[in-house]
């Protein structure tokens, strides 16, 4: 797969749409399956498993790479790890069924396993 565009700003999924709350990238990358899963476990650990969690982005770009110490060429390696590109004003969580301190709480500490800025939103 090649590595695509990240340009431009998010024009579909940039909206709460599922839950009251939500978290919201501000910067553009990369964020891989192992960081998603991080930040899910962080969100159901800071809402004590109440309330409901959507996951709204889903790694489905393959990088790859090559292992270590081997000569350029012989073709394009194995996939390596999975990724979602993410795009500024892209809505990565929400959630329900707390209240609005605790879903803050909650979803600054998946902010912390991100690897792109990130903010808390509301549903307009």
């Amino acid at each position: 797969m090649h590595r695509g565009s990240r340009k431009g700003t998010a024009q579909k999924g940039n909206r709460v749409s599922f839950g009251s709350f939500g978290l919201q990238a501000l910067g553009r990358g990369w964020i891989t399956g192992t960081q998603i899963e991080a930040a899910r476990v962080a969100i159901s650990r800071g809402m004590k498993r109440r309330g409901s969690v959507w996951i709204r982005i889903f790694p489905q770009k393959s990088v790859t790479k090559k292992p270590l110490e081997v000569r350029m060429g012989k073709g394009k390696a194995n996939v390596d790890h999975w990724v979602a590109v993410v795009k500024p004003a892209t809505m990565l969580f929400e959630v329900e069924g707390v209240s609005e301190s605790i879903a803050r709480q909650a979803l600054s500490a998946a902010a912390a396993k991100m690897p792109v800025r990130c903010r808390f939103a509301t549903r307009d």
